[in-house]
């Protein structure tokens, strides 16, 4: 019915463990039925049970459904000095 694939990191800004949901997808015959949210709520309850200072995880600008499940679920877009505005993610391809 539904998966999300995270992994533990450090944030050095915090300096405590932190919990980056790396995947979250739910079968199409499932959606509709707060699954996502259920599961969200779970990794953040093991990552408090794990002494992590935050969740993070990134989401494609198109995505809206996603983007409204994060918001609703208290994510927001990150930003270390609101005065310096929000973090962008950038890639550099190797291959």
């Amino acid at each position: 019915m539904g998966l999300v694939n995270c992994f533990e990191g450090f944030s050095t800004f915090a300096c405590q463990p932190l919990v980056n949901v790396h995947d979250v997808v739910v079968a199409p015959g499932w959606r509709g039925q707060r699954i996502a949210q259920r599961m969200l709520a779970l990794v953040e309850s093991m990552a408090r049970e794990r002494g992590a200072c935050k969740l993070t995880l990134e989401v494609l600008s198109g995505n809206t459904s996603a983007m409204a499940l994060y918001l609703r679920e208290g994510f927001a877009p990150y930003a270390l000095d609101p005065a310096m505005g929000q973090a962008q993610f950038l890639q550099k391809k190797l291959a």
